[in-house]
């Protein structure tokens, strides 16, 4: 007998959401369907309804009445990263799912508390990490874990845009800046690649124009892995569009540009013994595998990757990394140990989503 579609509530209906979010639960029909809308914009809530078919929808002040009305089965979590763990915590109180935004939080302790819920109502957390289930990334860690590029040596990264006046990822009272919400991709992708956490981090923050008034404009980062490896990366929200990672071993290299973005395809380029092979990943449905996924493990109980210790250590990461900007000096990290990677098993693809029209809601960028 097939079961019925794990039915979802998406709490938040900005950029993210509209364009990426909502149009993927049509790639998801037999797996995960959306059942409810939570904003306080009545306007997003009346369009969006109609546009999806969706009969429920909430204020953020109705969120429990929405947790406990029997139409839902889990909530993806689209808000402001600072309010993470509250609406996270509540969901898991009301034995709701959770599957949330990255960063999972804006501080190790909210993290932490968000994972105990979740252990505690016994429901199941996932942060989405988008990538962990992309073609050209998981290939490239597939080659990088084969020996082909020998023993890996260097990370290198760069992520940049520009930033809109008056986003909320400017607000540091909302968990904004560019380490949380584009640092934070560099930060997993050196992880996954290297396959180990790292031992010890260094910053450097600067720059800024009157947009940035509570949270840096850029931040460059040294991290330093067991085996001494070495991470390095750069990312900015006051420089032109700019996406990559280099992952160097003592045989080869791949070099993947575009690196981290959701719309338009993907391009890895394989250095070994000074001959270069490219091969480009079509573009397709980046957030329709994460719900894919997610329904998965609720129907058949089994822990998500990446879960809730794998938005912890990244967390974890950047708080060491602010603390590094702060005093002027590395830090030390003891992160725990992650049993799971990501790997050529979560690799899914469907095309591209049609371009949705936003509703009172602008892209991040310029």
């Amino acid at each position: 007998m097939q079961r019925a579609p794990v039915r979802f509530a998406v709490v938040g209906l900005g950029h993210i959401a509209q364009v990426a979010v909502l149009p993927a639960f049509a790639h998801t029909q037999s797996d995960a369907c959306l059942s409810a809308l939570v904003s306080d914009d009545p306007v997003k809530r009346r369009v969006l309804s109609k546009r999806y078919d969706v009969r429920h929808t909430y204020t953020y002040r109705a969120y429990d009445t929405c947790l406990r009305s029997g139409e839902i089965d889990a909530v993806y979590i689209a808000l402001p990263n600072s309010l993470h763990r509250e609406f996270a915590v509540r969901a898991a109180k009301a034995g709701i799912h959770v599957l949330c935004e990255k960063p999972m939080a804006v501080t190790a302790a909210d993290c932490r508390a968000m994972t105990r819920a979740a252990d505690r109502y016994k429901v199941k957390l996932m942060v989405a990490y988008r990538l962990h289930f992309e073609t050209c990334n998981l290939r490239t860690i597939k080659l990088a874990q084969s020996g082909t590029l020998g023993d890996l040596r260097l990370f290198h990264s760069v992520f940049t845009q520009q930033v809109r006046p008056g986003d909320v990822r400017l607000k540091q009272h909302l968990g904004g800046g560019p380490l949380y919400d584009i640092g934070v991709y560099c930060i997993n992708a050196a992880r996954y690649l290297f396959r180990d956490e790292p031992i010890e981090v260094s910053a450097f923050v600067g720059g800024g124009d009157r947009r940035f008034q509570t949270v840096e404009e850029a931040a460059s980062v040294l991290m330093r892995f067991p085996h001494d490896r070495l991470a390095t990366f750069t990312c900015s929200f006051g420089a032109t569009d700019e996406t990559m990672y280099d992952i160097i071993g003592t045989k080869g290299r791949v070099r993947v540009e575009p690196a981290y973005e959701y719309v338009g395809g993907l391009t890895a380029a394989v250095t070994i013994n000074g001959k270069t092979k490219v091969e480009t990943f079509k573009a397709g449905d980046q957030f329709a595998p994460q719900l894919i996924h997610f329904a998965s493990c609720i129907r058949r109980n089994r822990e998500p990757e990446p879960n809730g210790v794998e938005g912890l250590i990244d967390v974890q990461i950047i708080e060491a990394l602010h603390q590094s900007a702060r005093t002027g000096k590395p830090i030390a990290l003891l992160l725990p140990r992650k049993r799971t990677r990501p790997d050529m098993r979560l690799a899914m693809h469907y095309p591209p989503v049609p371009k949705a029209k936003a509703v009172r809601t602008t892209s991040p960028t310029l």
